[in-house]
């Protein structure tokens, strides 16, 4: 019979030293399964394209949605990364970790984004960056339900102290993960068995601790760092053995992409000796009171598929114009951040920020009222939407009718004449109109005879269409039609 007491140093010792030995043996058990890139594709031609596409998971901490906003680790580095590039970003999710390599490698993705323990046996298809961190492994697993009113060492005897206890148990771990190498090498080393109970490559790391939380899993492993922030709000884990020595964590390119690898060594090389980066970091593995309000939000995409307390209304509407809710929920974020009683300098209030003319135009007597709002700025869209006919593209129409939403109808039909006079096509916002909006910001164009509006900021109707489109093409990824 196996004791459970920590005093048992002598078993942890040999523990760690079994661990350290086989750090200098390769596993019988590892065996190397090299995949090889389908597409040669490198920072030359990424920068060609001009945009940098990376994959990542939808997890707590690298890339998920709260209260409109995308946020994680993984996502902020991504979007400093990008912008030191002079790149766009696109984020591509991929659902079924297992799959992060074989995706990489067939060209599905420029650059790997996630927390991945570098080993040997994924260095075989891929080529790790310098690492972003460094972390170990530790078993996960449940207190007793009433743990609060247990004497210490009752509640000590009732949990698993060392790993050597974990023979002839069973541990619930993604099979393709390092968490799957780390026991079936731990098994080798204390010579018996400790038996993996596969789980699908679509369950997060946070999402399997969750299930150990619930009880609907007895144990599982986890890297320290997302095991502690999880444990902050859910108590009745433990997470205080550990299975592994100090592992790196890295991102990944393919083999045939050094210019890339090079150039993101040298951006983490910069940016970690930056305050930001700590700054990041902590935000997202130990700031335990903003994670415990994120977990508890019904607008944390991880919960529910809701992106503001409005989104019934917002559907409602947005149906009534033939609109996709979520382009008009990421227009409302930009106008409001979906608060009903923000006001700007200008006199515009409320979720829609209607102007008081405006709104007196379209019926809505409260500005304030999320309902009257919602209803009165998707009839000014569609009021909008309606003097771009002549543009038979979808989406050009919709950037030409938002822009104009900002900054006036009659700013942006100016834009269209420039766009024309310059030999460039005013049925298109994209590199052509967009560009002209820029140009009324300047003396030599907006005094134009042809201009009968004047001067227009035109940076913020341009940020205003992009930031839009940007933010959409995030809730698209968590929030479904």
């Amino acid at each position: 019979m196996l004791l459970k007491n920590s005093s048992i140093n002598i078993q942890y010792f040999v523990l760690f030293l079994f661990i350290f030995i086989s750090s200098c043996e390769p596993s019988k058990e590892q065996t190397t399964t090299s995949e090889k890139p389908t597409l040669h594709r490198d920072l030359e031609a990424i920068k060609k394209d001009g945009k940098l596409t990376a994959l990542t998971v939808y997890s707590g901490t690298s890339y998920f949605l709260y209260k409109g906003q995308p946020m994680g680790y993984e996502f902020e580095l991504l979007k400093r990364f990008a912008k030191h590039l002079e790149l766009e970003l696109e984020i591509v999710v991929v659902n079924n970790l297992d799959e992060l390599i074989t995706k990489l490698n067939n060209g599905e993705g420029d650059i790997l984004a996630h927390g991945l323990a570098i080993t040997k046996n994924r260095q075989a298809s891929v080529t790790f960056t310098n690492y972003l961190y460094l972390t170990k492994q530790v078993l996960v697993q449940k207190k007793p339900d009433n743990w609060r009113s247990m004497h210490w060492h009752t509640l000590e005897n009732s949990l698993i102290q060392d790993a050597i206890e974990l023979l002839e148990d069973t541990v619930s771990i993604r099979k393709g993960s390092s968490y799957s190498e780390r026991i079936t090498n731990l098994s080798e080393e204390l010579g018996g068995t400790i038996t993996i109970s596969p789980l699908s490559g679509q369950m997060a790391t946070d999402e399997i601790i969750k299930q150990v939380a619930k009880g609907n899993i007895k144990y599982t492993i986890a890297d320290n760092n997302i095991a502690k922030i999880m444990a902050s709000y859910y108590p009745i884990l433990d997470i205080e053995v550990p299975v592994s020595f100090s592992q790196r964590i890295g991102w990944a390119t393919r083999k045939n992409s050094p210019d890339l690898l090079k150039a993101t060594n040298l951006w983490l090389e910069d940016i970690k000796t930056e305050v930001d980066y700590n700054v990041i970091y902590n935000k997202y593995f130990k700031n335990k009171k903003d994670f415990r309000r994120r977990v508890k939000s019904d607008f944390y995409s991880l919960n529910k598929e809701e992106i503001s307390p409005y989104d019934d209304l917002i559907q409602t509407h947005s149906e009534n114009i033939d609109w996709d809710w979520r382009l008009v929920a990421s227009l409302i974020y930009q106008e409001s951040r979906f608060n009903p009683n923000n006001s700007s300098w200008a006199n515009a209030k409320g979720l829609m920020q209607l102007m008081p003319k405006t709104a007196e135009e379209l019926g809505v007597v409260d500005r304030s009222d999320p309902t009257q709002s919602i209803k009165g700025g998707t009839k000014y869209l569609n009021q909008i939407w309606k003097r771009f006919e002549n543009i038979t593209d979808s989406i050009q129409r919709t950037k030409f009718t938002m822009a104009s939403y900002n900054c006036g109808l009659y700013h942006v039909k100016d834009a269209q004449k420039l766009a024309t006079d310059r030999g460039l096509d005013a049925l298109v916002w994209d590199d052509n109109v967009e560009d002209m909006i820029l140009a009324l910001s300047h003396p030599k164009n907006y005094n134009d005879p042809i201009i009968k509006y004047g001067y227009v900021r035109g940076v913020e109707p341009y940020n205003y269409v992009n930031q839009i489109f940007e933010r959409y093409a995030h809730y698209t990824q968590f929030i479904s039609e």
